[in-house]
């Protein structure tokens, strides 16, 4: 696992763009698995203004979000379809053809997860995983307990979860009660994942990440045990305690 400390979420913004932007020019056609909240607004939006002001194409890269709200339709603006048109597909030049979110208005919701599993593997499976980590150290919508034998599947959001997600809606009784969500096994198998750590609130998440040891109550602690890990992370979630040779870490501290 690398750490990059960098000083605030604008510069943890623009530095995971340019890591995404050199990956799509070294690679074209690479799958891109993406993620909503507020987390990676500002990766969003410097990967706008690179695609203005460099060119960067998007026309051969497809992308596969992490998840979606049931009872939701694309049109609803409390859907991630929705959010990720207005905040990257609408200014980018990817074709939507190949952007693929899991549909929260299925009329069977199980097989819509099935689906959406076989989806993914069918296009080799994602390249690089973009990644926030909710404060009970959720990934994805995978929630405390999740097995991390889990593939896409349909979950029921803890009350924490939909609390930290009420600043979206009018009200927290209209945060949806369940979500559909790649599951665990399927966000492992990723070749590649960038976790984005922003923010005090998620001091806490990211102090038991790097401490804790890896288990199913903290869905966050799997990544330990993939092979290429990268957290950007700035200063208000808190720096590492870091002791050069200490584990498979690496560390790179803010300049």
């Amino acid at each position: 696992m690398k750490i990059i400390e960098v000083k605030n979420y604008e510069e943890m913004s623009k530095r995971a763009a340019d890591y995404v932007v050199e990956k799509v020019r070294s690679f074209p056609g690479i799958t891109l698995g993406l993620a909503t909240g507020g987390t990676p607004l500002g990766l969003y939006r410097h990967l706008i203004e690179d695609h203005r002001n460099n060119l960067t194409s998007y026309q051969n890269v497809t992308t596969f979000n992490l998840d979606e709200y049931a009872g939701c339709d694309e049109t609803d603006p409390h859907s991630y379809r929705y959010f990720m048109n207005e905040s990257l597909f609408n200014h980018i030049d990817i074709n939507k053809a190949n952007t693929f979110i899991p549909r929260g208005d299925g009329e069977d919701m199980e097989r819509e997860a099935q689906e959406y599993e076989q989806l993914i593997a069918s296009h080799g499976g994602i390249d690089l995983q973009i990644l926030g980590i909710g404060s009970n150290g959720h990934i994805g919508f995978n929630e405390p307990g999740t097995s991390f034998q889990s593939q896409t599947h349909i979950v029921e959001l803890t009350d924490s979860t939909r609390e930290a997600n009420a600043r979206f809606f009018d009200r927290i009784e209209d945060v949806p009660l369940k979500a559909i969500t790649m599951g665990i096994a399927t966000i492992m198998r990723s070749k590649e994942i960038l976790l984005l750590v922003s923010g005090p609130n998620k001091r806490e998440a990211f102090s038991r990440l790097m401490h804790e040891e890896v288990n199913e109550q903290f869905p966050v602690s799997v990544l330990k045990n993939h092979p290429a890990v990268t957290v950007m992370i700035d200063q208000a979630a808190g720096c590492l305690d870091y002791t050069p040779g200490s584990g498979d870490l690496e560390y790179v501290p803010h300049d």
